[in-house]
This record gives C-alpha cells, structure tokens and sequence, in this order.
C-alpha cells in the first residue's frame, strides 16, 4: 500500500523544505489541495526539488476550469515531473461554482464525465495527432492551431483522479478516469456497500478491469506523540467529520450508519457559523466509525485491517504534528 503525505505553506522555501522531508522519510507521493491557494504551483516546486514522489491534486475544482486550461496545466506538470504527476479533479458544489467561481453548474456527473473525455481528446491532438472534434452537451472542442498545440512530451497524459462520495460520480470515475480519490468522510462499510458496487459498474461500461484503476484513501486517522496530540486530533477529527457532515451531498454516508437525522441540525449551525460547537455533536461511536485510533506505530496495522483489500494508496487525514524520524518507522510498517 502506497502511504502519501500532503503539502502545505505559502512560500516556496517552505514547499521545497517538506517535500525533501517526505521523500526522505518514505512517502510515496504528496498531494496538493485547493483551498486557499492555487493547487498546481506548488507542484512545480515539488517537482524541482524530488525525484521518486508521485505528485497530484487532492483536488483541483474541475468546474472551475474548462477542459483546455486543465489539460494545458496537467499535460506541462506531467512533463516537468516527469511523468509523476497525477491530475486529482473534484466537482465541489454548486453553491461554490455558481458564487465564488461564477462558472455554470448542471448535472454535475454527467458534466464531470463529459469533462474527462474532453480532455482526454485534447491529449490525443497533442500526443497523437488526430484532428480535435470533441462536441459534447456542455463543452466543445475543434480548434487547434500548430501554434497552440505543445507537441507529444516523453510522457504523455498524466493520469486523472476523480473525487467522488455519491453513486452516480463515482460511477463516471470507474468508467473515465484512472483512479478515484475517497473522501475522507467515508466508511469501510460505505466503500464496500456502495462505492465498491458503482466503480464496477463504471468499469463494467468501459471494459475495464479493477486491475487497471487505482484507489486512493485520505482517510481519517486519530494519533499523535503525545496524551495532549491524541486529544487535539481527536477534537479536530470530530470537527471535520461535522463540517462534512453537514452537507447535504454526503447524507448517504451517513443515512447507511443511520445517522441521516444529524444531517440537518449540522447544516444549520454551519450556517451559523457554529463550526467548533458542531464537533461536539460527533460522538465516540461515530469517531470510531469514521476514523482510524491508535499509537503511530499501530496505524499501519489498523488502517490496513480495514481497508488493506480496498484501496492502493492511503493518506493521513488528520491534524497533528509527528517526528519524522519516528514516522519512517511507521511507513515502514506498511511495507510489511
């Protein structure tokens, strides 16, 4: 099982510094997420400063781009990585889309299907030759000049991650991209009754088989070097699994657990801004349920207890600090 790290800062000394550090210690990759900050730049750093870890975004919003500016920016990463670069797209929601980014939203799987395939035709032009002619129902793609066509690279496209919670997105992932990135607000119950099913589904559509996709885990895990880390994590964990819980996309998730009546009462104390009080609705129960508990050296064990058979690639998913020398220790175990 592959173990990556993510990356955060704003300067590019403070990138350069951890990604050395997460080659050095074992990670097999780290990913870059777009909150606060754009999610590609500082995968250009990575890329200068690493030679072995696989680079991605863990997301990129796709519906905030069209499928030319997101195939221009993953096919040049994908290159100057060197082939490690892995393009990881989430739909976010529409309220994001329509209001923060002032770009259209509709039909967000098919959308998101379409999307792919687009770009996927635009690689082809680029890496193949053949003639650019994508006309979908929400992108449309045939025109390119000699002198907006970068030419095949070494590489080629790099591999698309597809973000998905609901059943209908994480079909269109089994069936158009190369992996799917799991929500952290997921469960091994929910993976194994509900994911599982929709990506061989997908896969089913595509004539693919579950050896030619890539499962990839952000999971949540509560640990630490310390009694006062364990509780730091414990308190942050049940505050994002609230945040999550109260959107009503991820319903389902918790409707398996039958916990679906905890959804509204989230949602609206988010929309008062009660964010640190929300967490206190997350019992023990649901922590346990929704996370992984133990001393670092036990999580290889336990993460690989309950997904070992489900997904390729794991990440920790948590808020705290560790010693990097105790944490190669802890990579270690996964190899095992």
């Amino acid at each position: 099982m592959k173990v990556d790290g993510g990356i955060g800062g704003v300067s590019a000394e403070a990138i350069a510094t951890s990604v050395r550090e997460l080659e050095s210690i074992g990670f097999s990759g780290v990913w870059s997420a777009e909150t606060s900050h754009d999610p590609f730049l500082p995968l250009l750093i990575a890329a200068e400063h690493t030679s072995q870890l696989e680079l991605g975004t863990g997301i990129a919003v796709a519906f905030a781009r069209s499928p030319m500016t997101l195939a221009n920016t993953a096919w040049d990463l994908n290159e100057f990585s060197h082939g490690r670069f892995n393009l990881g797209l989430g739909s976010q929601i529409k309220a994001h889309i329509e209001k923060r980014f002032s770009m259209p939203w509709s039909r967000p799987a098919a959308r998101m299907r379409e999307m792919i395939l687009a770009m996927r035709a635009i690689w082809s032009c680029w890496g193949e030759g053949t003639e650019l002619r994508f006309e979908g129902e929400f992108y449309r793609h045939t025109l390119m000049t000699p002198f907006f066509n970068p030419g095949a690279n070494a590489y080629g496209p790099p591999k698309v991650f597809l973000a998905a919670v609901g059943e209908k997105m994480t079909e269109v992932a089994g069936e158009v991209a190369d992996g799917i990135i799991l929500h952290g607000f997921t469960t091994e119950r929910y993976v194994r009754e509900v994911t599982m099913p929709a990506l061989e589904r997908g896969w089913e559509k595509a004539g693919k088989a579950r050896s030619d996709f890539e499962l990839s885990g952000p999971l949540f895990v509560v640990t630490g070097t310390t009694e006062q880390e364990m509780e730091r994590a414990r308190a942050g964990t049940k505050q994002q699994i609230a945040f999550y819980g109260s959107t009503p996309a991820y319903r389902g998730v918790l409707e398996l657990h039958g916990w679906g009546g905890l959804q509204p009462e989230l949602n609206t104390m988010s929309k008062a801004g009660k964010w640190v009080e929300m967490g206190d609705l997350i019992d023990d129960e649901m922590l346990e349920t929704f996370s992984v508990i133990g001393e670092p050296e036990d999580i290889p064990k336990l993460l690989t207890a309950r997904y070992g058979d489900l997904v390729d690639r794991v990440s920790f998913y948590a808020p705290y600090q560790s010693d990097p020398d105790r944490w190669a220790k802890v990579l270690e175990g996964f190899k095992t």
